[in-house]
C-alpha cells in the first residue's frame, strides 16, 4: 500500500523513540541479575540498523540529539562516535554545559550524573 512504512522503518522508529525518551543510560546488563533494559536493547537495534540504513539512522540520531531526554542525547552521541567521530565530538562539546541529570548503570552500580559531566568525560583524551 502506498505510504506504508517498511517493517525496518517502523522497528527503527520504535527503537529511536525508546532512546529519545530514555531516563537511564546502560550499555550492558544491570543489577545482580544482569538484566538488559529495553532501552539498552533499543540502543543495540539502532546500532545494528546503521549497517543497512546509515542515512536514516544518522537523521534519527540528529533528531534525538535535538529533542531527546538527557540520557537519550547521551545514547545518540555515543552512537555517533562509531558513525561520525567529528560529529560526535561536536555533539559532546555542545552538551558539556548541560546541567540535567540522568541515571547511569554500570553492572550493579546505579548512579546519577549530569549530562555535562558525562559529556566532559567522553571528550577527555583516554
Amino acid at each position: 500500500m502506498f505510504g506504508m512504512r517498511k517493517a525496518w522503518e517502523r522497528e527503527l522508529d520504535a527503537a529511536v523513540d525508546e532512546l529519545a525518551a530514555a531516563d537511564t543510560l546502560a550499555f550492558g546488563g544491570t543489577g545482580f541479575a544482569g538484566t538488559v533494559l529495553p532501552v539498552t536493547e533499543a540502543y543495540h537495534r539502532v546500532q545494528a540498523a546503521h549497517d543497512e540504513h546509515p542515512e536514516e539512522v544518522r537523521r534519527q540520531l540528529d533528531r534525538v540529539l535535538a529533542h531527546g531526554t538527557p540520557a537519550g542525547r547521551a545514547y545518540a552521541a555515543t552512537l555517533l562516535e562509531r558513525i561520525d567521530p567529528a560529529a560526535a565530538r561536536a555533539a559532546w562539546a555542545s552538551l558539556r554545559d548541560d546541567p540535567s541529570e540522568f541515571t547511569t548503570f554500570v553492572g550493579c552500580v546505579m548512579d546519577r550524573e549530569t549530562l555535562g559531566d558525562y559529556a566532559s568525560r567522553r571528550l577527555a583524551p583516554s
